[in-house]
């Protein structure tokens, strides 16, 4: 990781640890970048935040300001953006999104012409740039001076695209959507309507402060109310940016992202479509999808925390299928990141192919209790390196054996400590989490817990 940008991109608060300054200048130096030898052309996606409106304007001034054209697709997805960047030949595109953190964050994630995320050297060195270790850039003038075209007709053909996937209608099924208020208020139903579902939705009345308030993957338990109370069949939820999703099954019960994985997984394999019968997961995920894989015998990789090394995973050996346990659930034959409109579909393909509701689809997994606390702390290196925090997180580990683990891991865009249990029951997660707090704040490096 960078200084500014983490394993997702650069993120931090609006106009006090993201400014307007820094995107004009990500943007000055993609154009120029990408500009050396040709007119480049850079295509911005943003979500529905308040501050993403300004600094739509800041990275377009940026980018014009090198001679490179900046083509907005105004509010859409993360993966559309991917989607565009590749198909339609750009030089590289920018989504200008916090994701699943709260309206007053923001961030911009990089994609290459791949449709990958952006590779860390160039990151590194729009890093330079924004703290002059590199001299200053040279200006266009006149007629070389770049220009800003309304795109939405690349917005529309990434939709033609995820409807053109299904292979089977959808007529008669009731599905409801949670929309986060975020980037997908205006693609997903359009989606699900044009493919003949009863779609039912909520938080869909996006107002610049409300992306992600009691909305959307990370406060399903919205969607599994309302999916019970309407009777629906199935439900889906996003995130502020749509790369993510969480299902819930018709009973409301949650289907998060090891029980896609193993539902998704298990339908691809039937079909002959899962390469090397294997599947791409975090460090995260439950031993209970393990123990599930191995019995309908899908083999799996394990990698550090974020799509990013789930997909770098994927690419390299040829996978089809990986994600994560929030949600980021990658179909490399589809698309080069996470995209939860696309995971959706995936998901009515295997419901429709098993001829099975989700609920009995996920009930082969026995999912292992799982506790994660967020620990504020001041330096995240320090914290990792005490003496006494690495002595009793060996005897965690110790004392779990193979019937659990502990997992402690910094986090890649915050300065908080993650620390995650998992064992036979609710209470022994309780127990060891508290514990390794406890070292923590007796040691001073505590500020909060989350």
């Amino acid at each position: 990781m960078g200084k500014y940008f983490g394993t997702d991109g650069f993120r931090g608060e609006a106009n006090k640890v993201l400014t307007v300054d820094h995107a004009f200048k990500v943007g000055k130096y993609l154009g120029w970048y990408y500009g050396k030898e040709h007119k480049a052309k850079i295509v911005i996606g943003k979500d529905t935040r308040r501050s993403s409106y300004m600094f739509e304007y800041a990275l377009a001034a940026g980018i014009t300001s090198t001679g490179a054209n900046a083509h907005l697709l105004h509010v859409t997805t993360t993966p559309s953006v991917s989607y565009i960047t590749r198909t339609e030949d750009f030089d590289c595109g920018i989504m200008i999104s916090a994701s699943h953190n709260p309206y007053y964050d923001n961030g911009i994630k990089l994609i290459n012409k791949k449709g990958h995320k952006m590779e860390a050297e160039v990151e590194l060195a729009i890093e330079d740039y924004i703290d002059g270790k590199i001299g200053e850039l040279p200006l266009s003038t006149g007629a070389e001076i770049g220009r800003t075209v309304d795109y939405y007709a690349g917005r529309n053909r990434y939709m033609g695209h995820l409807i053109s996937l299904p292979t089977h209608s959808y007529e008669n099924i009731k599905i409801g959507l949670d929309l986060a208020n975020g980037s997908a208020f205006f693609i997903a139903k359009n989606v699900f309507d044009s493919l003949g579902a009863d779609t039912y939705v909520i938080n869909d009345r996006p107002d610049g402060v409300n992306i992600n308030t009691d909305a959307g993957s990370t406060h399903i338990n919205v969607l599994s109310e309302y999916v019970k109370a309407n009777g629906l069949d199935v439900g889906f939820a996003y995130d502020g940016d749509a790369d993510r999703c969480i299902a819930v099954d018709n009973l409301g019960n949650v289907i998060d992202g090891d029980l896609i994985l193993y539902i998704c997984g298990k339908y691809l394999k039937n079909h002959g479509k899962l390469p090397f019968d294997t599947v791409v997961t975090t460090i995260m995920s439950n031993i209970g999808l393990y123990k599930a894989f191995d019995k309908v015998g899908i083999r799996y990789e394990k990698t550090n925390v974020g799509d990013k090394y789930v997909y770098e995973n994927m690419k390299e050996n040829g996978y089809a299928l990986g994600g994560e346990q929030s949600g980021h659930i990658i179909f490399s034959q589809y698309a080069k990141t996470g995209d939860g409109i696309l995971t959706s579909l995936m998901i009515m393909e295997a419901m429709l192919s098993f001829k099975q509701p989700l609920s009995k689809l996920a009930e082969e997994v026995t999912i292992y209790p799982q506790l994660l606390k967020n620990v504020v702390v001041e330096n995240k290196e320090e914290a990792l390196s005490n003496e006494k925090v690495k002595e009793i997180i060996e005897e965690v580990a110790e004392d779990l054996g193979e019937e659990g683990r502990i997992l402690v891991r910094e986090s890649g865009t915050e300065p908080v400590i993650r620390i995650m249990v998992e064992a036979a029951t609710s209470d022994t997660c309780e127990d060891y989490v508290n514990k390794v707090i406890e070292v923590m704040k007796n040691e001073g490096l505590l500020i909060e817990i989350r």
